[in-house]
């Protein structure tokens, strides 16, 4: 099958994988892409791309298969299932799989992939929705030289920076779950922070403004202090995902007798706030969980004081 280099096929769809499907198509790739939800295949099609029935579908004559799914269940259903990406994919295609795993199940599905004659880029990636749609996305990458060459175009369009972090699979998820301890660390301990301010009685705007340009501050309170002063919880990234990932980590850990305290006590927060029924809303809301616990109010949670 003679395969143009600019097909790619995107599956996963959401705020992530919708906005690398868009950096794509504005970099003149041909996109078809598949997600579970109608609204996400509608709003590919309006963005100029062709949306699929199936992973099998999108992968019809792809050279490039970007798979943004939240797990290492939907990457294996995606790859391997009934209609999955790899029976259909042209052999010499290259995977970028971008959910945060497992080093170990990010060689697997390598493993398998290559059974198939696919190359298979191990690619997380951080950055957010915004960076998504800009084309500015960190990926932390590993696969082999020839994955690299038959990825670069891909990942150029989608990528801000592309750290080539080894040949081999599972290197680049390794990475990213250090990543992602650091990040469920300071999403909790930015909203303990404002709960903590609220509780202090002080003005939290004027405390975000403050810390923000300040030693204390961290990517992630600025990033996600804003919904909690805005009350607004959408999810731009879930409870649910550092649920996940905090999990993955903590799984490692204790697999390796590695004591991993302060990230335990953050999954904790995680875990309680998915509880209390917020795993869908934006991370953020552990802040909501805390002020619910202290009797706090927060804007959108009730009268404030």
């Amino acid at each position: 099958m003679s395969v143009d280099p600019s097909d790619v096929a995107v599956v996963g769809l959401g705020s992530m994988g919708l906005g690398m499907a868009r950096s794509l198509l504005r970099n003149g790739f041909a996109v078809r892409g598949f997600d579970v939800g109608a609204a996400a295949l509608q709003a590919l099609s309006e963005a100029g791309g062709i949306a699929c029935r199936s992973p099998a579908d999108a992968a019809t004559g792809a050279a490039i298969a970007v798979v943004v799914v939240v797990n290492a269940a939907q990457t294996e259903t995606v790859l391997f299932g009934a209609e999955g990406l790899v029976e259909a994919l042209p052999a010499g295609a290259v995977i970028i799989s971008c959910a945060t795993i497992a080093p170990h199940e990010a060689k697997e599905f390598a493993r398998r992939a290559a059974e198939k004659g696919l190359l298979y880029i191990d690619g997380p990636i951080s950055g957010g929705s915004v960076k998504a749609g800009n084309g500015e996305l960190t990926f932390m990458a590993s696969g082999s030289a020839e994955a690299f060459a038959a990825a670069r175009p891909a990942l150029d369009a989608m990528a801000g920076t592309v750290y080539e972090l080894g040949d081999k699979p599972g290197i680049g998820s390794s990475f990213k779950i250090v990543n992602q301890l650091l990040a469920g660390v300071h999403i909790a301990a930015a909203c303990e922070a404002i709960t903590f301010a609220k509780s202090l009685d002080l003005d939290i705007s004027r405390v975000f403004e403050v810390i923000s340009r300040s030693a204390g501050n961290s990517w992630m309170f600025e990033n996600r202090i804003p919904h909690v002063l805005a009350g607004d919880y959408t999810p731009h990234s879930a409870v649910s995902i550092f649920t996940k990932d905090l999990g993955i980590v903590s799984d490692i850990g204790r697999k390796q007798k590695f004591p991993l305290p302060i990230a335990s006590a953050a999954l904790q927060l995680f875990i309680m706030t998915e509880a209390a029924g917020m795993g869908r809303d934006d991370d953020s809301s552990v802040a909501r969980l805390l002020a619910k616990i202290a009797g706090l109010d927060l804007p959108g949670t009730g009268e404030e004081n």
